[in-house]
C-alpha cells in the first residue's frame, strides 16, 4: 500500500472515530462537462432536532520534502475548484483539505502559507500519521 493510501486511510479512520460516517469514497461530482474526485465525503448528526452536517475532505500527504511549495500550490488549486464544484453541486458540503502534522508544524507555519490558507479561506484538518 503506497505511502497516499495509508494516509487516506489515517484520515479516513480518524473522522470515523470522531463520529462522521463516511458517504463517498471518494466523492465524484460532475460541474459543465468536468469532473472532480474528492477524497473523501462524511456526514455527521449534530442533533436529532437539527439537520445533519456534511463535509469533503481532500487528503494530502507532502511526501516531496524538496518540494513543499509545489506540493502546496497544487493542493491549494485543487482545493479552490473543488469547492467551487461543491458550491454549484452540493452547497450544503463544506469542503476540508487534511494534512500531516508534521507538514502543519513546519511549512505551514511560514508566513506565505499561511496568508494564503487565510486568504483563500481553506478549512484544514491535520492529521497524525504516528
Amino acid at each position: 500500500m503506497s505511502a497516499k493510501d495509508v494516509f487516506h486511510e489515517v484520515v479516513k479512520k480518524a473522522l470515523q472515530k470522531d463520529g462522521w460516517q463516511i458517504t463517498h469514497d471518494p466523492l465524484s461530482i460532475s460541474v459543465d462537462g468536468v469532473n472532480v474526485s474528492i477524497d473523501l465525503a462524511a456526514e455527521k448528526l449534530i442533533a436529532v432536532e437539527r439537520e445533519g452536517e456534511k463535509i469533503a475532505v481532500e487528503v494530502k500527504s507532502f511526501l516531496e520534502k524538496s518540494s513543499a511549495i509545489s506540493e502546496f500550490h497544487t493542493a491549494l488549486r485543487q482545493f479552490i475548484n473543488y469547492r467551487g464544484a461543491l458550491r454549484r453541486r452540493q452547497p450544503e458540503r463544506v469542503l476540508y483539505l487534511a494534512i500531516p502534522l508534521t507538514t502543519y508544524k513546519t511549512f505551514f507555519q511560514l508566513d506565505f502559507p499561511q496568508a494564503m490558507i487565510e486568504e483563500n479561506q481553506v478549512k484544514m484538518i491535520i492529521y497524525d500519521v504516528e
